[in-house]
């Protein structure tokens, strides 16, 4: 039984665990797969989650495992049943929390983030942030409920409405799930910009009218041959970088509304024309992690209508954790899991 633990200063030792015992309202879960996510990269490079980190800490926050000892007071739990872990826990006290915008909480704390998470063998969590996953799924794709989760909470925010464009903007895996939720939605067509050609014929496959490349392509050219008018009704920008958050603001259409998902560094600075969306009356707006959604999203997983697994490019077992988070944030992978053996 092993852990991967982070140090900080871009360092992850593995090291021997101890079968912890749950204590009141926690459960042991042996842990079958973790997702390497773009916040795992980001603090791996000294950056902050969902919360601030305090090394030694296990990251993964994108798992799922199946129960393997109860502690006193768990209820609607069982020992063999397959959970996923919504990582975040609120305080329930502060004023966001109080006002019903408990993701803004002042005192959050998150499984992967501030607590032991799901780059181990095993992981302790509090009952209550485990979400059952239906009997016969895929333990991988159980994986992937809490990015699905988020993605729910920034489609539930732009409110896509049946008949409008989507665009797209980044084709890793935030990309490649939002295009689908946005069909899902409604939309009538969904274009996806992204400079990696494998990705754009993936999102093709995966429900996508078309793709444009943004290096060698004009996107509002393209934008406009693709849907007969000038730009689209609603963009979601998944990658977090200043250039493509730009792009994203230059492609919608009058009247239009940005979301800006993708995970930025805390010190990038987005510099745009501003009389664009003082003319065009653009609403910009932003979303962070995935209050009250980790049940939709096991649902949707459950319900198949998400394909997930062409999603998952690659595995590693845990010992490789940091190959694995060099592997994430390469343009050849989409989802990196880390997985576990038996």
């Amino acid at each position: 039984m092993i852990g991967a633990y982070f140090l900080g200063n871009k360092t992850i030792e593995t090291r021997p665990l101890n079968l912890p015992e749950p204590g009141e309202g926690q459960v042991l879960l042996r842990v079958c797969a973790c997702g390497v996510c773009g916040t795992d990269v980001h603090i791996y490079e000294g950056g902050k989650g969902s919360a601030d980190v305090t090394p030694p800490v296990i990251l993964g926050h994108e798992f799922s495992g199946y129960v393997e000892k109860i502690g006193p007071g768990v209820e609607g739990l069982q020992v063999g049943q397959l959970v996923t872990v919504d990582p975040n826990i609120y305080c329930g006290k502060c004023r966001p929390c109080r006002q019903g915008q408990k993701q803004m909480c002042h005192h959050m704390e998150a499984v992967g983030v501030t607590m032991d998470g799901g780059f181990a063998d095993y992981c302790l969590a509090p009952y209550a942030q485990c979400v059952a996953v239906p009997e016969n799924t895929d333990p991988e794709l159980a994986a992937m409920a809490e990015p699905i989760a988020c993605c729910l909470h920034g489609i539930d925010r732009v409110g896509i409405r049946p008949g409008e464009n989507v665009l797209v903007v980044g084709g890793g895996t935030i990309g490649q799930i939002m295009l689908q939720l946005a069909r899902n939605a409604g939309a009538a067509k969904v274009v996806l910009s992204e400079p990696v050609e494998k990705r754009r014929q993936l999102a093709v496959a995966l429900g996508a009218d078309a793709a444009i490349d943004p290096i060698n392509e004009n996107i509002n050219e393209r934008l406009q041959d693709i849907l007969g008018c000038e730009g689209a009704d609603v963009v979601i920008e998944c990658v977090g970088n200043p250039r493509t958050s730009a792009q994203a603001i230059d492609a919608a259409a009058r009247c239009g509304r940005i979301m800006l998902f993708g995970v930025p560094h805390p010190e990038a600075v987005l510099q745009t024309k501003m009389h664009p969306i003082f003319q065009k009356e653009l609403t910009i707006m932003g979303s962070f992690v995935n209050p009250d959604t980790q049940s939709r999203a096991v649902a949707l997983i459950a319900s198949g209508r998400l394909k997930l697994k062409p999603l998952i490019t690659h595995r590693f077992p845990v010992s490789q954790l940091e190959e694995a988070i060099r592997m994430q944030m390469g343009p050849d992978s989409i989802k990196v899991l880390v997985v576990t053996e038996g």
